[in-house]
């Protein structure tokens, strides 16, 4: 099967026209739009539109709440917890980076959990919020257990991703946005729905062996490859630690998992966890301006192996999202369908 480009701000529309049909509320529908478009833009097509289809049908379902009453408390100085009502998982991370970001500016640091959400779409579009209000982001959630640990045979963690975002003056910010598997389930399923061949290391089928077929994947392997997955075992630890362990919502193994064709209604109480930190309050902003130009550039500058190219985090997505705005995004051809796009 081949992809489809189209024009993104004809995409954004379909996006919002598909979560209205549904009943979402104003402000959801945007944050669902925007979280889904960063991804689409970025070159995180498995976290990006085709997650449409995936929202309508819990949306329809009962397991997401289209009108959530989101609420926040201060629990202290420098911290808070977001309750999405069980919302989209967008606008619950939103509203907790918009907390984050409110607190850093009284204190320096703002730590913001959210519980009762459900899948918010790319960690980095939240870390990327906080970024663009001048500060150091990170954003975090667990998942349901679809990857296993180093030498083991079945799934445990979530792809638990790990996104970290940095201002940088003059410049698109530094981001780095990583599941702690191999690859991200989603990219699995994009890769069935275009009929592609896995790459090597980075899947399992239900007996644990590696395998290159979408269709026999049942488990991730952990970040890492052979001999070192149990450093992205260890990560995707971290990311369970602040989500759920911490915000006492739910744990990897215990989460009803994300595509199920048995329940579509029952909320999984999902966790995420937020940071925004205020260079203001540290070095100093034009201190930590100076200080990120000066490491970007000297990385930049490192020589690079015959056939490669020294990249900052981030430099990949920013010139993959010039290119699209420019030529159109592209979508694979089941979400083209459900959001009536001719090839």
């Amino acid at each position: 099967m081949t992809e489809i480009l189209i024009n993104p701000d004809d995409l954004s529309a379909r996006l919002a026209a598909a979560l209205k049909n549904e009943n979402v509320s104003d402000e959801a529908v945007t944050a669902t739009t925007r979280a889904l478009m960063h991804a689409s833009r970025l070159g995180v097509d498995s976290h990006g539109a085709r997650l449409i289809t995936h929202y309508c049908n819990v949306l329809r379902g009962g397991r997401v709440n289209p009108q959530p009453a989101i609420s926040t408390q201060r629990t202290g100085p420098a911290t808070a917890i977001v309750d999405g009502d069980n919302g989209l998982g967008h606008l619950t991370a939103y509203r907790a980076t918009a907390l984050a970001i409110e607190i850093a500016r009284e204190c320096g640091i703002g730590a913001v959990g959210a519980i009762r959400s459900s899948h918010f779409g790319a960690a980095g579009a939240y870390a990327l919020d906080i970024a663009e209000a001048g500060m150091i982001g990170f954003a975090t959630t667990n998942t349901d257990s679809v990857v296993t640990l180093f030498d083991g045979a079945s799934a445990f963690h979530g792809t638990n991703p790990l996104a970290f975002a940095a201002t940088v003056a003059g410049g698109k910010p530094w981001l780095l946005d990583m599941a702690t598997s191999s690859i991200p389930l989603n990219r699995v399923l994009l890769y069935r729905s275009l009929q592609k061949e896995l790459p090597e290391g980075v899947a399992a089928d239900a007996e644990g062996a590696p395998t290159h077929n979408a269709d026999e994947a049942e488990m991730l392997l952990p970040l890492g490859g052979a001999g070192y997955g149990f450093k992205g075992a260890a990560l995707a630890g971290v990311a369970t630690l602040l989500s759920a362990v911490l915000m006492g919502t739910t744990l990897d193994a215990d989460f009803i998992p994300m595509v199920s064709k048995d329940d579509v209604s029952t909320p999984r109480n999902m966790g995420h966890f937020f940071i925004a930190i205020d260079p203001a309050r540290f070095a100093g902003a034009d201190i930590f301006a100076t200080g990120m130009r000066a490491y970007l550039d000297q990385l930049r500058a490192v020589p690079a192996v015959a056939g490669g190219k020294v990249m900052a985090p981030g430099d990949r997505e920013w010139a993959v999202e010039e290119q699209r705005m420019r030529d159109g995004i592209p979508i694979d051809p089941d979400t083209a369908a459900f959001l009536g796009v001719s090839a």
